[in-house]
């Protein structure tokens, strides 16, 4: 298991480790076990509902042709659409406290969710090559022949790059600018950036707004790294360089300071 540091938009150092193959192929397992379970019911159901294509006639047939292709769709947007909503984590992934995140320690954007997804291999290739492998028994067509040494190559490139990369990145991960981590590491990112705030609450500093979302990610990032390694200059080096960036001038602990700043961006975003 490796370890990387990424910085942060205020040039502080967080530490994530790597998770180790094993893990990942594992929660890989788990995700293809669920998909696989999927299948078989919906497919059972459609058998059951349509019967056998012999007794079908052309329209029956194309309705059930039909169907099969919806019912195929869940498969193809099993693992974007998990990952956008359970931030960065399929069902896999959270069993084997997995997450994908940003490279610089933040929540991902939607559009390098969907990059790593349009070239992932995983599950989604296995299946094509294990289906291109069985046509292959039945015919020598070269078209075949040549999808499935594509399909397989790509899957062998990605295996590659996850094993020997430093930072366990496949293809989608270098492109979309995210990796894999372990999500209780020494910089354990929270769920989400948002707290409950009363609506009596009055913010001290409203130039927190003139931040980015990855920005006030990095901020909550340092601020929970710092409390639990009791870290006290990791904390007020990042409260310096917030309060030159934004002008700001305080003399609460640099602990309280990011502390506000996040209780802020959470009032002055919902107003």
């Amino acid at each position: 298991m490796g370890a990387i540091k990424v910085p942060t938009n205020f040039n502080i150092e967080l530490e994530f480790e790597i998770p180790e193959f094993y893990r990942r192929m594992l929660a890989l397992i788990i995700d293809i076990t669920i998909e696989f379970f999927y299948l078989k019911i919906a497919f059972g159901i459609l058998e059951n509902a349509y019967g056998n294509d012999i007794f079908l006639d052309s329209e029956a047939q194309f309705d059930k042709q039909a169907w099969s292709m919806i019912l195929f769709v869940p498969i193809m947007i099993y693992h974007v659409t998990l990952e956008i909503l359970m931030n960065g984590q399929s069902v896999g992934k959270k069993i084997m406290s997995l997450r994908v995140v940003d490279e610089l320690g933040g929540k991902p954007s939607i559009s390098q969710f969907i990059i790593r997804w349009l070239l992932r291999v995983s599950d989604v290739w296995m299946l094509i090559i294990l289906i291109l492998f069985i046509q292959l028994f039945q015919s020598s067509d070269p078209v075949t022949i040549f999808i499935f040494i594509l399909a397989f190559g790509f899957l062998i490139t990605d295996l590659v790059l996850v094993v020997s990369s430093k930072k366990g990145q496949r293809i989608g991960d270098i492109l979309a600018h995210t990796i894999l981590i372990r999500t209780n590491t020494r910089s354990n990112i929270e769920e989400t950036v948002f707290q409950e705030v009363a609506d009596s609450y009055v913010p001290s500093f409203p130039q927190i707004m003139q931040l980015s979302d990855k920005d006030i990610n990095a901020i909550k990032s340092i601020l929970e790294t710092a409390r639990k390694k009791g870290d006290f200059y990791m904390a007020s080096n990042a409260s310096e360089k917030i309060k030159t960036h934004l002008k700001i001038d305080s003399a609460l602990s640099p602990f309280d300071f990011l502390d506000t700043l996040l209780k802020d961006y959470n009032y002055l975003s919902v107003k």
